[in-house]
C-alpha cells in the first residue's frame, strides 16, 4: 500500500476543527500529513494546533500568521482584528512553540510534492491567488507536478499545460501526465468560501489522485473559545456562515 498524504492548511488555532479533520483522515486511510501554513491565528487555540501538526511529524511551510506571530516585527499592514489576534498570540505561544514556528521553512518539496503557503514566486510576499493571471507567476517557479498552497481559505486548482492555465472548482481529480497542478487546500479552521464545513485535501501519490473533503466540526466549541479568551466577536459569528 502507498503513501496518503492529508494536506491541511490554514488550520489558524481551530482545534476544534483539526480535531475532526485528523479524526475523518485516519478513517480515510491517511498515512502521512502535510500542512500548508498558517498553524495560527484567528483562532483560540495556538498551542494546542502547534503540537499537534508536530507530533504528526508534519512537512510544514510559513504561513503569513505564523511568521508575524514568531517574529516581533511590526503589524502595520495588517487588518486590525487580524494584528490584535497576533498580539494575543504572541503573548500565549511557549518558547518552544514560537522556536517551532520560527523555524518553518516559506516552501520545501516534500517526497516530490511542493507546499507554500502563498506562491513560489515570493513566497515571503504572502500574494494572494484567486486567478488564473495570479498564478502565472507562480507556474514558472513551480518544479514539480503538484503544488499545494493556501492563504484564501478558499479551495481550487489550477491546472497548467504549457503557458495555459486553467481553473477548476475543488473535486476529485486524477493527475494527467504533462501538466502541473496548484491546488488550494481550503482552510481546517476558517473557511472563506460561504461553507462552514472544514476544509482539506488527500493525496494519492500512487493512485494519482487528489481528492477535496469538507468536514463539519463543533462550531459552538470554537466560538466559545474565542468569546472565553476575549478575541473579536466577528471571529466567532464568521465561522457560522464560512467568510
Amino acid at each position: 500500500m502507498g503513501k496518503v498524504y492529508a494536506v491541511l492548511g490554514d488550520i489558524h488555532a481551530n482545534i476544534d476543527a483539526l480535531n475532526a479533520v485528523l479524526e475523518d483522515a485516519e478513517k480515510q486511510g491517511v498515512t502521512d500529513y502535510v500542512c500548508v501554513g498558517d498553524v495560527v491565528g484567528y483562532n483560540a487555540a495556538p498551542n494546542e494546533c502547534v503540537e499537534k501538526i508536530a507530533r504528526l511529524s508534519a512537512a510544514t511551510v510559513c504561513g503569513n500568521h505564523d511568521h508575524y506571530c514568531a517574529y516581533n516585527e511590526s503589524l502595520e499592514d495588517f487588518h486590525p482584528m487580524a494584528a490584535s489576534v497576533v498580539e494575543w498570540t504572541r503573548r500565549q505561544l511557549t518558547e518552544e512553540n514560537a522556536k517551532w514556528l520560527h523555524d518553518l521553512p516559506y516552501s520545501v518539496i516534500y517526497k516530490g510534492i511542493t507546499l507554500v503557503h502563498s506562491t513560489l514566486d515570493g513566497p515571503e510576499n504572502w500574494g494572494y491567488v484567486f486567478e488564473t493571471i495570479e498564478a502565472e507567476s507562480h507556474m514558472s517557479y513551480q518544479n514539480t507536478q503538484v503544488c499545494f498552497h493556501g492563504h484564501t481559505h478558499v479551495p481550487t486548482i489550477f491546472k497548467a499545460h504549457g503557458f495555459n492555465i486553467t481553473q477548476m472548482p475543488p473535486q476529485d481529480i486524477y493527475v494527467e501526465l504533462g501538466r502541473k497542478y496548484f491546488v488550494n487546500t481550503g482552510s481546517v479552521g476558517q473557511p472563506r468560501d460561504g461553507i462552514p464545513d472544514a476544509s482539506y485535501c488527500i493525496y494519492s501519490p500512487e493512485f494519482k489522485k487528489i481528492s477535496f473533503r469538507r468536514i463539519p466540526y463543533d462550531i459552538e466549541s470554537a466560538q466559545e473559545r474565542i468569546r472565553k479568551v476575549g478575541l473579536p466577536e466577528r471571529l466567532a459569528q464568521r465561522l457560522s456562515v464560512g467568510r
